[in-house]
């Protein structure tokens, strides 16, 4: 006789989604760089387009093994050397519109059904652009990159969020752009780069404008850098989400018996549902987690924290929201339900009106699920009939 326990072991390894599955899941993306996401024949492309002449490797499979290789240096401030040239052949609007109309698309093809791509206009001036212009170009790539997955049979709805360079001092006038471009594409604001020695209260002038404008950002914190930058974050700036986040674990105490007790800020976190965009390949690569099945994402997901998967850097990392799942799946054992935890978490912290956060969740990712669940039942009911007959 079967007990009720080995039925729902059996039931849960029917659940662990295959590769295919995991694809086909409907995801959402909240911490995704789009100038860490290109295509490595695209980079090469441009470079003698527009006659950038400082790629390390003109072969595309052999510059995307570079930005791969480089990038896993365990050190951030190395990671980020590696966008020196995605941003040095995404100066012209054509540029932009290609790699952002690009980058919908690709989403869209590993079942991105939301997205939030974050980029620094600052960064896209040498051409001659103006912030507007950057602006303009990159949501009009977005808009084409949605069209296009459509005409290919996916959907995606992808929102920008402009972000301000931590170590420069134009932050208030991003987050003036990000608040005139609210309407128009731009769900949000953020700071972006080397934590250490560049506070995120540095910047309070431009998070006191965007709370008195009632808009809406998240702050690259608690990546590199410990409690600190988590505690300005949030206290000092007000942040909605944090950008990565994960050092949160260190005030988080697990005893040898397995109990666990929440520091003052940790518990903060936790009981104002705070989403974290944790990003753990990105992790594992800047020195932040020595493994997928030693990532805080595990402690953080069993304590009921808001955590969300997210990509980073794509290209830096070699990675896709499906990869990313495909990791925590063999990591932890995650099923479809897990994922879908992860995804309605991820849908519940977007910057975009809460009526259409919900329609998100109860007419996209839920069905989603549902289908890709039931699909077991449909399997077994064929393997049954097959293996019945006289």
């Amino acid at each position: 006789m079967t007990s009720q326990t080995d039925r729902n072991q059996t039931d849960r390894k029917r659940t662990v989604p295959s590769p295919d599955q995991i694809r086909r899941a409907p995801k959402v993306l909240l911490h995704d760089h789009l100038d860490g996401g290109l295509r490595p024949g695209t980079v090469v492309e441009l470079a003698r387009a527009t006659g950038y002449p400082a790629l390390p490797e003109t072969d595309a499979d052999k510059l995307g093994i570079w930005f791969r290789e480089a990038a896993d240096s365990g050190s951030l401030e190395r990671y980020l050397e590696t966008f020196s040239h995605t941003v040095g052949v995404m100066q012209t609007r054509e540029a932009l519109v290609r790699v952002a109309a690009e980058c919908a698309e690709d989403l869209a093809g590993d079942g991105v059904v939301y997205a939030e791509v974050r980029y620094a206009p600052e960064q896209h001036l040498e051409g001659g652009l103006t912030l507007e212009e950057v602006v303009e170009a990159v949501n009009e790539g977005f808009r084409e990159g949605e069209r296009r997955a459509r005409a290919d049979g996916y959907r995606i709805r992808v929102g920008a969020l402009l972000t301000a360079m931590r170590h420069a001092a134009r932050a208030l006038e991003i987050a003036e752009l990000a608040n005139r471009y609210r309407d128009q594409g731009v769900v949000g604001f953020d700071i972006a780069g080397a934590e250490a020695g560049y506070p995120p209260t540095r910047h309070l002038d431009a998070f006191e404008y965007l709370k008195r404008e009632n808009n809406h950002f998240t702050i690259h914190a608690g990546e590199a850098f410990g409690l600190p930058s988590i505690w300005q974050a949030l206290q000092w700036c007000g942040a909605d989400r944090l950008g990565h986040g994960v050092r949160i674990i260190d005030d988080i105490e697990v005893a040898d018996d397995g109990s666990v007790t929440l520091g003052r800020l940790a518990a903060y976190v936790r009981d104002k549902r705070i989403p974290l965009e944790l990003c753990p390949s990105s992790n594992l690569q800047t020195g932040a987690a020595a493994s997928y099945a030693e990532h805080p994402i595990g402690l953080l997901r069993r304590l009921h924290f808001r955590a969300t998967v997210n990509t980073d850097n794509r290209l830096m990392s070699g990675t896709s929201m499906s990869r990313e799942f495909e990791q925590l799946v063999e990591a932890f054992g995650y099923t479809l339900d897990d994922m879908q935890w992860f995804s309605v978490n991820a849908m519940k912290s977007a910057f975009i009106p809460f009526d259409e956060r919900l329609a998100m969740i109860n007419d996209v990712i839920k069905p989603g699920y549902a289908e890709l669940k039931s699909e077991w039942l449909f399997r077994q009911t064929a393997s049954t009939s097959g293996s019945t007959g006289g």
